[in-house]
């Protein structure tokens, strides 16, 4: 096999492709959850709670179950039995209780009831006509004011941070908020459930095919070898469908009472209560630095909501140990219990709301000291992990903000507030940092290399409308020395061998060391029938090697070699096939690296005083992030991201009232997301390339949640150039800019 050296160089790996399932969906081919029907199919529609906290005094489903087409309508005194899922066999899922568990309501929106009828229509008409009667009701607790249930607690800490702000010649002490923001991706969250007697089969809409499973199994109290998750293609994810979520549980549960297959299509008004959002954060940073700049105090103490019976942590310290030097820090975090339904990680959970707080907060401490901010970052740029005490695997923050100022025109930039001007536009310039962790999940492969030269790689992953199949098949190409149309990905099944989850930005890098070692085993069969061909005679076959698809002398260049199409043709073989696993390393206690990508975000934003009318003109983002596998998707995971980001910034924010409990925009035309009027005209992104090699043979670190750390905060920052106007609480408010003394 290749030396681990050549991996990081393989061709067609590195290469901009387009997606190799793009005709699919263009087309109407690619088959999402909902868009499976099967013979005698059900359909099924829960009923919401009104209320968000009390119980269910009595349920009258009398007039439903007259309703033509219903079959049955479910409570829980009819449900059956679920089980508890158990963080001992690693089985995750954020909503633990099961669905109709009992008569107690915690949220608005809380399923009481289902309803399972021939069609869908009948099945929503029915289910308006269930009458639930609640009593000791009582007012939610909504309110966006957090204070923690218990102390503190403390995640990090070093040297003296209380001693060295209080002595410091400059500091700052400032509480930045960020909103609950609700996952609205197109495919709304869906469940399909067969039951044949013994297995089940569900067709579902998630981001980990093998955490379902061992969850539905789990609960559902059967064998983990009788379930069966199937996830062809999902229509985005962003977080909120890592995780399984209750209606899953509601399809399955009918299907095996009913033995009819039942679909269950959740409600864009359902997304706002039953499938996770990121909760409100509330966080205090307190910096302190030397007049020079040297930080020398960083305190950062953090709350969020969380639902009751919930342990969702939103780690918005994730990035704040490390991510500047300081010799004194302490992070601590805190809770408060809300009357909301369970919150579930969003793209870049922790990190996103709380590099919001940090790097903010470094262009107020930047402007206290009179500094230009990019300086203010490269002086304290650590040179090692000071939260682990242990070396980065690969760091190039610095380039990063360099290159980045450079193409930007940071140069051009005039640090006082509404100096800059396009007419009677004002124009202001942020920068902001950004982090994310780069680990790998366990993964298995099996790569089947064919005669006609063809190649197969089939694993129990999947892809969540990322490029995972375009990612994976240049990875193989450029293993197997194939071009990437030879290559065909077989993944969303669970019958597959296991495959890492799409979460995190991890599942290309775990795929890389699965695929390196199936790649590696079928290579030594390919020696053993080299060693047997007439090209080789005399040959013994570990005096062979297998690059990029070539079985050569060592000694010699793989040109001077065969292609295993001409050895498997030749010997008569229709295949041989090879299997890899690798362990994964999140979650790791003693690690020997601290292994993160990096980057930097450059905003231009535009302010009419006038028309009161703030934009977005031009954003570049300078990403470190290992080896980039693919840069044409890789781009756009960073431009989607970026627009989620000004989202975040300026628009997104889920209100509760605090009568009912309800979200009062619950829907499209309300929830007020980033749309193509939005867009800045300008948007570059660049990839820095320095393969890591600590992560895995290829260099490949994980890219889809970097792009939206930090970005909120590049574009407040910004704002706060043009406007004078310092925003801590996101969504901005044109109301807030009004106040601006600059015109």
């Amino acid at each position: 096999m290749a030396s681990s050296d050549s991996f990081t160089t393989l061709p067609v790996v590195g290469r901009a492709h387009t997606r190799i399932d793009g005709p699919l969906k263009v087309c109407g081919v690619a088959r999402y959850s909902s868009d499976f029907n099967f013979p005698e199919l059900l359909h099924a529609v829960p009923v919401c709670a009104t209320i968000a906290n009390g119980r269910v005094a009595s349920i009258d489903a009398s007039q439903a179950a007259r309703m033509p087409g219903v079959r049955k309508i479910y409570t829980h005194e009819n449900i059956g039995t679920f089980y508890r899922a158990s963080k001992a066999s690693k089985a995750m899922i954020d909503e633990k209780r099961p669905p109709l568990d009992d008569d107690r309501v915690r949220y608005y929106g809380q399923y009481v009831a289902l309803v399972v009828a021939d069609s869908f229509e009948q099945a929503t008409a029915a289910a308006r006509a269930v009458n639930v009667d609640y009593a000791d009701v009582q007012a939610p607790s909504v309110s966006t004011q957090l204070s923690p249930e218990k102390p503190p607690e403390k995640e990090t800490e070093r040297g003296d941070p209380d001693g060295a702000y209080a002595r410091a010649a400059v500091k700052l002490d400032h509480t930045y908020s960020t909103p609950v923001e609700t996952h609205n991706p197109i495919e709304l969250h869906a469940s399909l459930a067969i039951w044949d007697g013994t297995h089940f089969t569900l067709y579902e809409t998630t981001q980990a095919i093998m955490n379902y499973r061992a969850v539905m199994a789990q609960m559902l109290g059967v064998p983990t070898d009788n379930v069966r998750v199937i996830t062809e293609y999902l229509g985005s994810g962003f977080g909120g469908k890592l995780w399984p979520w209750t209606q899953a549980l509601l399809a399955a549960a009918a299907a095996r009472d009913l033995h009819r297959p039942v679909k269950l299509v959740v409600s864009r008004q359902m997304m706002f209560h039953n499938v996770g959002h990121r909760p409100h954060t509330q966080q205090r940073i307190r910096l302190a630095a030397d007049k020079d700049g040297t930080l020398v105090s960083l305190r950062h103490d953090y709350l969020y909501h969380r639902a009751l019976l919930a342990d969702y942590k939103e780690d918005c310290g994730e990035a704040t140990g490390f991510l500047y030097s300081t010799p004194n820090l302490r992070v601590t975090s805190g809770y408060a219990e809300r009357n909301v339904g369970p919150a579930t990680s969003m793209r870049g959970p922790g990190a996103v709301p709380g590099l919001f707080a940090l790097e903010s907060a470094m262009d107020e401490l930047a402007i206290a000291l009179h500094m230009d901010p990019i300086a203010l970052r490269l002086k304290n740029e650590p040179s090692m992990d000071e939260m682990e005490n242990i070396p980065f695997s690969s760091r190039h923050l610095k380039e990063c903000l360099t290159r980045g100022a450079d193409m930007f025109g940071w140069s051009r930039r005039q640090p006082t507030v509404g100096a800059m001007r396009d007419g009677d536009t004002i124009i202001g310039l942020g920068v902001a940092g950004c982090s994310w962790i780069a680990e790998r999940f366990p993964a298995q492969a099996t790569v089947i290399l064919f005669a006609d030269g063809g190649v197969q790689v089939r694993s129990g992953t999947q892809d969540i409308g990322t490029g995972t199949y375009t990612v994976i098949a240049q990875m193989a190409a450029g293993l197997a020395g194939v071009d990437v149309t030879a290559v065909k990905v077989v993944i969303g099944d669970t019958q597959l061998p296991p495959g890492p989850w799409s979460g995190g930005s991890m599942a290309t890098a775990s795929m890389v060391p699965a695929m390196v070692q199936a790649i590696e085993q079928a290579g030594e069969q390919l020696t053993k029938i080299a060693a047997e061909d007439e090209h080789f005679k005399g040959v013994d076959a570990g005096q062979l090697a297998f690059t990029e698809g070539k079985v050569h002398r060592k000694d010699q260049a793989p040109d001077t070699g065969r292609h295993f199409r001409e050895l498997l043709s030749s010997a008569r073989m229709a295949q041989v096939e090879g299997h890899g696993k690798a362990e994964g390393t999140f979650g790791q206690k003693k690690k020997a690296f601290s292994t993160h990508s990096y980057g930097a975000h450059f905003v231009e934003v535009a302010w009419q005083p006038k028309l009161a009318r703030l934009r977005v003109r031009r954003t570049l983002t300078v990403i470190d992030a290992g080896r980039i596998v693919n840069p044409l998707t890789g781009r756009n995971q960073i431009e989607g991201a970026v627009v989620m980001g000004i989202g975040m910034a300026m628009l997104e924010q889920t209100h509760y009232d605090d009568r009912n409990g309800m979200a009062a925009n619950s829907n499209l035309a309300d929830y007020m997301m980033t749309t193509h009027a939005d867009m800045p005209p300008h948007m570059d992104v660049l990839f820095l390339d320095y393969p890591d090699t600590k992560v895995n043979a290829m260099g490949v670190r994980g890219i889809g949640e970097i792009g939206l750390a930090g970005i909120a905060a590049a574009i407040t920052n910004a704002v706060y150039h043009a406007t004078g106007v310092r925003v801590r609480d996101i969504p901005i408010h044109v109301e807030d800019l009004l106040a601006s003394k600059v015109a």
